[in-house]
């Protein structure tokens, strides 16, 4: 009885305490005006995959670990928010003529370098004047671009581009990192290349340089500290530290053993351990790549491949989503198109094709292929088989790729033989020669978020350029010549709609998928916004916002 009564005595304590606190609650005391709010401080540690080079972003084109550093520490003239539109980064104004041919910039007066001076006009003119020179490790395509581009300072933060011609997707080009022409000036390309300041840079980013970890000769780590200057928001967090790892593995392990809090990349070997992890967030998003296979359409060959009708069934008979589930473990978006989805040209009402191998063979039915043979089953129209070459670059994933390819080809008695390619030999030998029935291509468009499919698909660019299909229509040549002149955003989206609509119809390609980008992060570190990437860097588009420390803060509730 005496225990009983000190339950009772218990439970009605417990009733008070949450009746006051609700009391409070009601108005607006205690429960009501508290929260949390990020401030500065905290030490963010991630593992990158890859070494060390050189730290200078008109040379950091073949090292992405390179690129993920050089985006806190230096600035561009523009960034490309998550749906591929242009924002300022240290541009503050621009306009372009009515042509597309001038292109006038203010740049920001608050910007300053890591050491203290000040960031003008001249270091963006010395800085596109490096690239115009070119060099080995500066893209051929890009010091070619700018070698014909006229760059004009105005005043100290006024500056103009004269193109030879228009051209929309020129913004695309204003993202390269600005170098200070005060540490570079008066250097050959080769000094430049070998400069101490590759290793110890100056740049205008939202965090400087502090030191680099050393183990013996071998650079292990850098670290970066927030650059109390920064021309926008000050970062939250104090101090960047990258360690470098050889592979996904060996980084993962670091974070499991208490070094890191953030994994680079996150690949398939290490995804199921990573999802399980209760204290890791994982982010994934789509890779500026889409996969797909193109059909030669001005072979006689395969003169099949010319029917839309044909190209249609070869789609609906590939399973593309068990292709991704087995292949890619589920790390790929099902594409349904070549221009990203989630961008601004992207038109959302794209046709999506399910497989479906019965449609398929009524399609080939009624294109009058019907299947001959008893031991070889094959279709055939008037003596022609279809049957052809799928070529495909000769590594371990592009091998399984055309091996389910191939099958789900059979399933609909379409006779494919399989031919591995070296991969360095892959393009000259097959598409730029345009020596191929059918291949397996992967289209890498990073760095490049204005969609331009010109390149790709216009008639012009079937000799000597990259419409290795040889797409021969004049109607989309007309709207992508339009799209990449036009001055309007508006106008531009509605022609690219207009060439995805054609695409979709005609399908001179078949896109397979989009893979995916993983990316894990200790779930300590908050504020992360990981949008569509154009480069792995970008996901450090809004690190200014990720906060590891928050702090009590009163909320006015009247």
């Amino acid at each position: 009885m005496k225990k009983f009564r000190w339950q009772i005595l218990i439970l009605c304590i417990a009733g008070l305490i949450v009746g006051t606190l609700l009391l409070l609650e009601r108005k607006g005391g205690l429960l009501s005006n508290v929260s949390f709010q990020p401030t500065r401080g905290g030490i963010y540690t991630e593992a990158l995959i890859g070494s060390l080079q050189r730290l200078n972003p008109l040379i950091d084109s073949g090292n992405s670990a390179d690129q993920d550093v050089d985006r806190l520490i230096f600035s561009g003239l523009l960034r490309f928010d998550s749906r591929g539109i242009p924002e300022g980064d240290i541009a503050k104004t621009w306009g372009v003529s009515e042509d597309g041919t001038i292109y006038n910039f203010e740049i920001k007066n608050n910007v300053k370098w890591h050491d203290g001076q000040k960031l003008t006009v001249d270091d963006i003119v010395f800085t596109i004047g490096v690239m115009s020179q070119g060099g080995d490790l500066i893209p051929t395509d890009l010091s070619a671009l700018w070698s014909s581009i006229q760059v004009i300072k105005l005043d100290e933060t006024h500056l103009q581009f004269i193109l030879p011609e228009a051209y929309a997707p020129f913004l695309d080009y204003l993202t390269f990192g600005i170098l200070p022409q005060h540490i570079y000036n008066g250097m050959t390309y080769d000094q430049i290349v070998g400069s101490k300041y590759n290793l110890q840079p100056i740049g205008s980013g939202p965090y400087k340089f502090k030191e680099l970890q050393v183990d013996g000769t071998t650079i292990t780590g850098i670290a970066l500290e927030a650059n109390n200057d920064f021309y926008d928001d000050v970062p939250f967090i104090d101090e960047i530290v990258f360690r470098y790892y050889a592979d996904a593995t060996s980084a993962f392990q670091a974070y499991k053993d208490g070094y890191v809090q953030g994994i680079s990349e996150v690949t398939n070997d290490i995804l199921p351990e990573v999802l399980q992890d209760p204290d890791l967030s994982l982010y994934s998003v789509r890779k500026p790549q889409i996969s797909m296979v193109l059909l030669n359409l001005d072979s006689d060959a395969v003169s099949f491949f010319k029917d839309a009708k044909i190209r249609k069934a070869l789609l609906l008979g590939i399973n593309r989503k068990l292709l991704i589930n087995q292949v890619y473990n589920g790390q790929a978006i099902q594409a349904d198109g070549v221009i990203f989805p989630g961008t601004w040209a992207y038109l959302d009402s794209t046709p999506s094709i399910s497989y479906n191998p019965d449609q398929a063979k009524d399609l080939l039915k009624q294109e009058g292929y019907v299947v001959t043979g008893d031991t070889n089953p094959v279709r055939t129209k008037n003596d022609v088989q279809l049957k052809f070459v799928l070529s495909y670059p000769d590594d371990e994933l592009h091998r399984q790729v055309a091996e389910m390819i191939k099958a789900d080809w059979k399933a609909l008695d379409i006779d494919v033989t399989l031919e591995a390619v070296p991969a360095e030999k892959f393009v000259s030998d097959k598409l730029e020669s345009h020596a191929y029935q059918a291949a397996l291509v992967d289209i890498d468009l990073s760095s490049s978020p204005d969609p331009d499919p010109y390149p790709f698909w216009d008639q012009g660019q079937i000799a000597g350029g990259q419409n290795y299909s040889q797409w021969n229509d004049r109607t989309v040549s007309d709207t992508l010549e339009q799209a990449r002149v036009s001055t309007s955003l508006v106008e531009r989206t509605r022609l690219y709609h207009n060439f995805q609509y054609l695409f979709a119809d005609q399908l001179p390609a078949l896109p397979l998928y989009y893979p995916v980008y993983n990316y894990a992060v200790s779930k300590e570190v908050q504020g992360i916004s990981i949008g569509p990437l154009f480069n792995t860097s970008d996901r450090f588009a809004y690190i200014t916002e990720w906060h590891m420390v928050s702090k009590r803060a009163e909320v006015d509730t009247k």
